[in-house]
């Protein structure tokens, strides 16, 4: 699980969903530069959107993570990921 909270400017993370590979970069203030998936289907990516957080599938929506095994992202643009599959963090280059 990848919070939030957990992230600073540049880290990266990469998505494995059931259908799709997400790859989000960390511009600050809840923005994410996200490639991958819906994104590149409709030649938007990278596009900046907010992460509302994580769901499972339903109303009820975890708004602190940015994703979770289990789960499905939801983006500000209100695109919906399928299941994550598999998360990676990689830290920005002098992170501690």
């Amino acid at each position: 699980m990848v919070r939030k909270g957990d992230l600073d400017i540049g880290d990266t993370v990469m998505i494995r969903t059931s259908n799709s590979v997400y790859v989000l970069r960390s511009a600050g203030d809840n923005l994410y530069a996200v490639s991958g998936g819906w994104f590149d289907r409709k030649g938007l990516s990278p596009m900046n959107v907010s992460i509302r957080g994580c769901t499972w599938g339903g109303s009820i929506i975890k708004v602190d993570i940015v994703a979770a095994c289990g789960l499905r992202v939801e983006f500000g643009n209100r695109v919906t990921t399928s299941p994550v599959q598999t998360i990676a963090l990689m830290r920005a280059p002098g992170a501690n």
